[in-house]
């Protein structure tokens, strides 16, 4: 973030001091994207239901698709937040947090439980195998951040490198088990690495969204200090903010967030990094209490306007997160060239 939030004559923040007919013209970007986002669900629910308006079928198909829209918004919100935070600690915008070797352990996870159990790893589906593998993921991240900025040299550039050397090997174990299975074990590892809105567990969201809803709680209740920590470490430290407790903080917490998503519908690599990259560009302003809500609402609005469109104009629900991906690496190597050419 290029400038820490200005506090104006009174002591008091711009947001605190404006009034509400201000506030409202300066954040349009963010209550048009929430607009958008909510006409889209409303879509969703109502589009081509079959059944008479305001029978007992319609409301059962309503809350049928209500409950892919709650994990349409539990995914939006913990990718976008989650790759928002990521850039603060990294003050690098064309990273992911894939980088730090996430989505690799998910897919170990994945390939040593089909690999132990075969396809009856299929009856351990359940709320306790979510949140074991939960619970691993952000484990392995507490661990590794601890442990790098408990040294006296640790920096983010050896935390990224140490990532990316553990994602090749988490990823050469998964590739050398998957070699070791049969077709009907592939088939069902493979239906389980693909990720797809549809496959969310519905009986996991009351769980993940009081997660999210306390991480972003945190995440509010701090968005001034991550102003600052965007500025980098010097100027951090110089204006008191404790750097390495908070980017081992900020880490831990992309670390629930991703795993909350890569649970409920699998990995989404390039997702966040669309998000907030498009999130960059709207937000009229450089703070999180700007950008974080924007992020929310495009995300949404992504995923969504996806879902409409793929599921009941072209019947290929299946297709959501492979077009976003598509989308999302395209944007990815676009910006990478540009500024690799500047």
């Amino acid at each position: 973030m290029a400038s820490i939030v200005q506090l104006t004559s009174t002591g008091e923040s711009p947001e605190m001091a404006d009034p509400p007919t201000r506030w409202f013209t300066r954040n349009w970007p963010i209550l048009l994207a929430f607009g958008i986002a909510l006409l889209l669900a409303i879509a969703i629910v109502t589009y081509n239901n079959p059944a008479p308006l305001g029978s007992t079928g319609f409301w059962s198909i309503v809350r049928s698709r209500g409950e892919t829209i709650w994990t349409i918004a539990l995914v939006a919100v913990a990718q976008s937040v989650a790759t928002v935070l990521f850039h603060t600690a990294t003050s690098n915008r064309i990273l992911t947090p894939s980088i730090l070797g996430f989505d690799a352990l998910y897919v170990l996870m994945q390939t040593v439980l089909v690999y132990l159990y075969g396809t009856s790893s299929t009856s351990m589906e359940g709320i306790p195998k979510i949140i074991a593998q939960s619970v691993l993921m952000v484990l392995f991240a507490t661990v590794l951040y601890g442990w790098l900025f408990s040294r006296k040299r640790a920096n983010l550039h050896l935390l990224l490198l140490v990532g990316i050397v553990l994602g090749v090997g988490f990823g050469s174990i998964s590739s050398f088990l998957q070699r070791m299975l049969t077709p009907s074990e592939f088939d069902v590892l493979s239906a389980r690495l693909f990720g797809s809105i549809s496959k969310g567990n519905i009986e996991y969201l009351p769980i993940a969204s009081v997660i999210v809803a306390g991480v972003l709680v945190y995440i509010w209740s701090r968005r001034r200090t991550y102003d600052v920590l965007a500025l980098g470490r010097d100027v951090s430290t110089s204006l008191g903010v404790r750097y390495k407790r908070e980017i081992v903080t900020v880490l831990v917490l992309v670390a629930v967030l991703v795993s909350v998503s890569a649970t409920m519908v699998g990995p989404m690599t390039f997702y966040g990094f669309l998000v907030a990259t498009l999130a960059y560009q709207f937000a009229r302003g450089q703070t999180h209490a700007e950008i974080l809500p924007l992020a929310i609402g495009i995300g949404l609005i992504t995923l969504l306007g996806a879902t409409f469109v793929l599921k009941h104009i072209f019947s290929a629900a299946g297709l959501v997160t492979v077009i976003i991906e598509f989308l999302g690496g395209l944007l990815f190597l676009i910006i990478l060239l540009r500024k690799g050419l500047r």
